[in-house]
């Protein structure tokens, strides 16, 4: 976390754009904790509140975007390939495929609150091949709700200390 408290001093939005990406992505970043810092930083006037949640968004937008479609081209290849060895076999990942093409976009949303679990989501997505149009719309919401809690969290406990 120290690192990213200074990555985010010396290059600001840039750096909460690109931690954020990379977090979304898989890059093993404390995402939430950093944005309720953001939001922390936003209540002592050193960021701007609105453009905090702006910046968010696309950062962990493009991260989710760029997910989907390594899930889209390479996932399910990879799968078929690999995943003996991990316990997924054909049927299993029909059975997942169907589940995640019913309740996908639920699921995106909601696993955008748990950390490890949101690439995971966009990932499958790509990979079950859901509507990227679709996928935009629901990873859009998932994705500005989440900055949206988090930053206001931290913008919160700051304004009360």
């Amino acid at each position: 976390m120290e690192f990213a408290k200074e990555f985010i001093g010396q290059y600001g939005y840039f750096a909460i754009y690109g931690l954020l990406a990379l977090g979304v992505f898989g890059m093993p970043i404390p995402d939430e904790v950093m944005m309720t810092f953001v939001g922390y930083l936003a209540s002592i006037s050193v960021l701007n509140y609105s453009v905090s949640i702006a910046v968010s968004f696309g950062g962990a937008f493009t991260g989710g975007l760029l997910s989907y479609t390594i899930g889209r081209k390479a996932g399910r290849p990879l799968f078929d390939k690999y995943g003996k060895w991990i316990g997924v076999n054909a049927k299993r990942f029909s059975r997942v495929e169907t589940w995640f093409l019913k309740y996908g976009s639920w699921s995106i949303i909601l696993g955008y609150f748990i950390p490890g679990i949101r690439h995971l989501m966009c990932c499958f997505s790509g990979m079950s091949r859901m509507a990227m149009s679709r996928y935009v719309l629901v990873s859009g919401i998932g994705a500005f709700v989440w900055c949206v809690v988090f930053i206001s969290i931290g913008f919160y406990v700051g304004v009360l200390t």
